[in-house]
């Protein structure tokens, strides 16, 4: 699917609200700009849609004629399934795009994280591909049993990936924007298959946020103990020497009235 031939990327990039966190807001700005680089051309155009308010530090500073959409305070109440839905109706219908690139940190464990980019296509382009045998990338080195076309699997996958996503919202209560109701069946579908893949990112964005949290402020309150057990250290032997030489002077004092 990563090779799919599209003129208009949209690059989602997902942060966090507050800082003290580690790089993992720097990571996900990093590799939306090298997606970005990536997919501008001549006959191509890429733009960003910016979710929390450190990416968007960042990239308005150099790319603010290439930010579509500016979301924050996605935190602000706990995240769920319907506030995601919310989200996404947003996205989709003030962005144009071929392609979505959401950039987010997965969560491996409370000390690392993972940076990963999921791609979801618009419904025009995979038809697209499918038709016309698409591009498989790695897939085409394998040999293809069934009778199936490139264009069957390519449908297959784009398929399985969407049912792979909506086990998600199977957890949770799910209603669509009531502005979806009347659009055509493909369009609820591309709005349900986008919606899988944002919710799962940012979920395990906003994991990856709380782990790297957590170990930065560990790293931080085992430096504040290092420095101020140093601290107390120079202190107690400045107080020691301070001690030592009115000492000395009194001795030498005492002395020199005896002699």
């Amino acid at each position: 699917m990563l090779g799919a031939n599209v003129k208009k990327n949209v690059v989602v990039t997902i942060s966090s609200d507050k800082g003290l966190c580690g790089g993992i807001n720097s990571t996900s700005v990093k590799i939306s700009k090298g997606l970005h680089k990536l997919n501008s051309g001549p006959e191509k155009e890429t733009k960003y849609v910016i979710l929390g308010e450190k990416a968007k530090a960042q990239l308005v500073r150099d790319s603010k004629k290439d930010i579509e959409l500016i979301i924050t305070e996605l935190q602000k109440n706990p995240l769920n399934y319907t506030q995601v839905s919310v989200l996404a109706d947003e996205i989709l219908k003030n962005v144009e795009y071929d392609a979505l690139r959401i950039v987010f940190n997965k969560f491996h464990s409370v000390v690392s994280f993972v940076p990963t980019v999921s791609t979801v296509l618009s419904p025009e382009i995979v038809e697209r591909e499918a038709e016309s045998g698409g591009k498989l990338g790695d897939l085409d080195s394998y040999e293809v049993e069934g009778g199936e076309t490139k264009g069957e699997i390519l449908q297959n996958l784009a398929e399985f990936q969407f049912s792979c996503y909506k086990i998600l919202g199977f957890f949770f209560s799910f209603h669509l924007p009531a502005c979806a109701i009347s659009f055509p069946k493909f369009i609820i579908k591309a709005f349900s298959c986008f919606l899988q893949v944002m919710f799962n990112a940012v979920l395990e964005n906003a994991c990856s946020e709380q782990g790297a949290r957590m170990s930065a402020m560990d790293s931080s309150s085992r430096n504040a103990g290092d420095m101020l057990d140093r601290l107390t250290l120079t202190y107690n032997r400045t107080r020691q020497a301070s001690i030592t030489t009115e000492l000395i002077e009194i001795i030498s004092g005492a002395s020199a009235l005896e002699g």
